[in-house]
């Protein structure tokens, strides 16, 4: 296996294909903490708003079952099974709620975080997860270091609450207990209220830090080397000695093509050695003129060549063939502010060999063609 840069020599930016590579992978930043906070966010609403009442009727259906155990049939199993069914349909009223409140809020978390995507990377056997080198790296890492103080920092906080919390309310849940017992779910559920808010409220600080730190730590792993930045750039945009090599083939194509439709074209127009233009008009076909040929210097004259070999005719006129090797593509029609002057040439072909493939002579037009 490869040896992995070190990362101190990861001195470059990650490009946007490394990082498009990384979130496709699955390699996403996330904080537990956001997830942990969530959760304990929805503990305290269902505490709030849903544990109550169903609380209240869990307590009665349990109190009645023991204190009055008599009261219930059991003569066969079919009784039992039934005060079994009662009993788990009113813990399931009390829990489920908690336990979809808690899904949701860690769904949401998960969301707020990062775009959801199905990434079959993610559960794909590796051996860096069984490593024992890879662990003890995680393990005594900066990262382990992280995750260490943090675990403290949490202890901390939930111990400091729990002592503060509970020697205040101390007497008042043990005063529950012998006046008035009805009292103590109540009593209990303010305090654990309490503890959860104020574990909520410390930890927001941590969620906060370790959300930035979990970005942070994303983008300095995505980062890399000048020599991985190169490879990376040849891979995307090909090696330049290849990408040359392409383009000189098809170039060649296309002068091949080119050059076998010269002998198709009505008229050469030329500069007459440093540019040539060969143009193709058929009244039958409908349309302008179109260009099936040009070119510049030695493939002027070879234009020019072909052209004499198949009695095309052949008109100089620089002007207008430095006009129109500029300003035309092969295999497209004229400009129409070409079209004047084309049909002057044209016609001056036509008028001097009488429409026929009478063997020309380059010609040279009298006057200018374009103003």
């Amino acid at each position: 296996m490869a040896e992995q840069p070190d990362q101190d020599s990861k001195t470059e930016e990650p490009t946007e294909k490394k990082v498009r590579d990384a979130l496709d992978k699955g390699n996403v930043p996330y904080s537990r903490e956001m997830s942990i906070f969530a959760s304990l966010g929805a503990i305290l609403v269902a505490f709030s708003f849903l544990t109550r009442e169903n609380g209240a009727r869990l307590g009665e259906r349990l109190t009645r079952l023991i204190d009055t155990p008599g009261g219930f049939s059991l003569a066969n199993g079919y009784d039992a099974s039934l005060l079994m069914q009662a009993v788990f349909w009113d813990a399931g009223r009390f829990v489920l709620p908690i336990v979809l409140v808690i899904a949701i809020a860690g769904t949401c978390a998960s969301l707020f975080q990062n775009t959801p995507r199905m990434v079959l990377e993610r559960i794909r056997p590796k051996w860096q997860r069984i490593s024992p080198r890879a662990g003890f790296k995680r393990i005594f890492g900066k990262q382990g270091f992280v995750e260490f103080f943090k675990s403290l920092f949490k202890f901390t906080v939930v111990s400091l609450a729990c002592l503060i919390l509970l020697g205040s309310e101390q007497s008042r849940a043990i005063n529950a207990m012998f006046t008035d017992p009805s009292l103590l779910p109540e009593t209990l559920l303010t305090i654990a209220l309490r503890l959860v808010s104020a574990v909520c409220v410390a930890t927001i600080l941590l969620v906060a830090a370790d959300l930035v730190w979990a970005r942070l730590r994303w983008h300095r792993e995505l980062r890399m080397t000048r020599q991985e930045v190169k490879d990376e750039f040849k891979q995307t945009e090909g090696d330049p000695l290849v990408k040359s090599r392409l383009r000189s083939l098809a170039l060649d194509q296309s002068r091949k093509r080119m050059m076998a439709a010269v002998p198709k074209a009505t008229v050469v127009i030329t500069n007459p050695t440093h540019f040539a233009v060969a143009l193709r008009y058929v009244r039958e076909e409908g349309g302008a003129p179109v260009v099936v040929a040009k070119g510049q210097d030695l493939i002027a004259l070879k234009i020019r060549e072909i052209a004499t070999q198949h009695d095309i005719p052949i008109v100089e006129d620089p002007p207008l063939a430095r006009a129109l090797y500029s300003a035309t593509e092969v295999d497209r029609m004229i400009p129409p502010e070409f079209f004047k002057a084309v049909a002057q040439v044209l016609y001056y072909v036509y008028t001097r060999e009488g429409g026929h493939g009478a063997q020309p002579q380059p010609q040279t037009m009298d006057r200018p063609l374009l103003k």
